[in-house]
């Protein structure tokens, strides 16, 4: 996949965001494009075709977004993998920021099967999905709300399916530091309230995982960004 075929796609979904102005559409292009971790879950390992998809977190909706338009560009022929893009039965977005949940919504415009709701997840209700994500999400939990998350998020899922997290590894020192002052500051620069961020090292997630009965890959996410971030893909074991 050229980088110039994922900016090309990257532009297209960022057009969903039109209707919210510049910023939105600029901040959602340059996001698609130079995140590794879009790319990656445009592989079936990562998400599988076909499957009920909550996305916890979901922001503003840029994965559907990126879904979306990865979706049309397969139907028109112009797909350079051998597989073609997840498609999802359902989509399912929850947030909190009543701005995102806006902005989510021009994203699944059109997505019969999709659907945002706007909740504190540490409240949500969780549906039985296949595939649930937590993107760059769980540090903006206190620990014992990371665990009861995910504890709820272990009876969700069903028997077949994977959780798909991205973390920070708060043992990786100064990269880690430097990918907390970041988020930091795009909370600033939204106008959000800085809020109390709380990490943990890529062991002690492993470890609390394995404590859920979940057996989990590994995935290195910070190619060509200077941030400490790991994609954890985990199956009931």
């Amino acid at each position: 996949m050229s980088r110039r075929w994922v900016r090309e796609l990257a532009r297209q979904a960022a057009r969903r965001y039109e209707a919210a102005g510049l910023m939105a559409r600029y901040f959602a292009r340059g996001k698609l494009a130079g995140d590794p971790m879009f790319r990656a879950l445009l592989s079936p390992a990562m998400l599988p075709d076909r499957a009920r998809v909550l996305d916890l977190g979901c922001g503003a909706g840029l994965l559907a977004a990126w879904l979306t338009a990865a979706v049309d560009r397969h139907a028109r022929g112009d797909w350079p993998l051998e597989a073609p893009p997840p498609r999802p039965t359902s989509y399912t977005g929850v947030e909190l920021m009543s701005r995102d949940v806006a902005l989510a919504r021009l994203a699944i415009a059109g997505w019969p099967e999709a659907r945002i709701e706007q909740w504190d997840l540490r409240d949500a209700a969780l549906p039985p999905s296949d595939v649930i994500l937590l993107l760059d999400v769980l540090h903006y939990l206190e620990p014992a709300s990371q665990e009861a998350l995910l504890t709820r998020v272990a009876r969700a899922l069903s028997p077949a399916g994977q959780l798909v997290l991205r973390v920070g590894d708060a043992g990786a020192g100064g990269r880690f530091r430097y990918t907390m002052a970041v988020d930091r500051l795009v909370c600033r620069l939204r106008g959000l309230a800085l809020p109390a961020l709380h990490g943990r090292s890529l062991p002690d997630w492993l470890v609390m995982l394995d404590q859920l009965g979940f057996a989990v890959e590994t995935h290195a996410m910070s190619e060509g960004t200077p941030f400490a971030n790991v994609l954890l893909v985990a199956r009931h074991a």
